[in-house]
């Protein structure tokens, strides 16, 4: 249960993660019409209905943001992906277990590596919307800005703290069976506690704080920055956030080694 241990299983278990991850993804859409294709059309179709919503019904605007609908989305729609990857892994976690009592019953079966497959298959939608967003941002603005080379790196403390709360929350998900409600009930809060469809800006100061106690502004913003703005990242805050990141996803792992002794028996 040490922080090396959280490491070292998953690179020990690398190439099962990755088979995993594949048949998960290819039998999401196995037997639909048009299979694989779904996972462009989903994205396109929730970007084109959140703005017209946000721009145009609500007029939803950023300051240093043109009039343009087309800016709104592309504005929009990255806060979007940050969110989308980590409420598809969060909302999934609770019943993880569940789903996969086959692999509970066999005892060398590590059922760590399970929280990495779905983040694995959510990766895989995030890497598709921004596909999409880098093709409608080519035909809006041209060519990405060279900061979208620094995109992973806002993306290592958002990954650990997904992990971290997939852990927990999939280990309370077999003992608490009404988890899965309590979590879509607090991703949905955090969908509008996001600065996704407005400007942190919009926020009065003294609310602000509540804003930033969840990992997910700051990075919402960080990728704003590198993918459209144009502005470096803000490595301090950066740092401490990987720290706090760290801290959350070595004990969400060490609470899941500790209480997986007891998934066979519940289930």
């Amino acid at each position: 249960m040490s922080l090396p241990a959280m490491f070292t299983s998953f690179w020990r278990h690398r190439q099962l993660i990755y088979s995993l991850v594949k048949r998960e993804v290819v039998g999401r859409y196995r037997g639909s019409m048009l299979g694989m294709l779904w996972s462009f059309f989903n994205p396109v179709f929730m970007l084109a209905v959140y703005t017209f919503v946000f721009s145009i019904v609500f007029e939803a605007r950023w300051s240093h943001v043109g009039e343009s609908k087309a800016e709104f989305a592309l504005v929009l729609f990255a806060g979007l992906i940050i969110y989308n990857l980590f409420a598809e892994c969060l909302n999934r976690a609770p019943i993880l277990i569940l789903a996969n009592v086959n692999f509970v019953k066999k005892v060398v079966f590590p059922l760590e590596i399970l929280p990495w497959v779905i983040l694995g298959a959510a990766f895989f939608h995030a890497l598709v919307s921004l596909i999409v967003w880098l093709v409608f941002s080519f035909f809006v603005a041209g060519l990405p800005p060279v900061t979208i080379f620094l995109l992973p790196v806002p993306l290592v403390p958002l990954v650990l703290y997904i992990m971290g709360f997939s852990w927990f929350v999939a280990s309370l998900g077999v003992y608490l069976r009404d988890t899965a409600q309590i979590v879509g009930i607090i991703t949905m809060t955090l969908m509008f506690l996001t600065p996704i469809f407005y400007p942190v800006t919009a926020i009065p100061e003294v609310s602000r704080p509540l804003i930033y106690s969840n990992p997910l502004p700051f990075i919402v913003e960080q990728l704003r920055d590198l993918l459209y703005f144009r502005l470096p990242l803000h490595w301090p805050g950066l740092a401490a956030l990987t720290l706090g990141a760290l801290l959350v996803a070595w004990a969400g792992f060490a609470w899941f080694q500790k209480t997986r002794k007891g998934f066979a028996d519940v289930i």
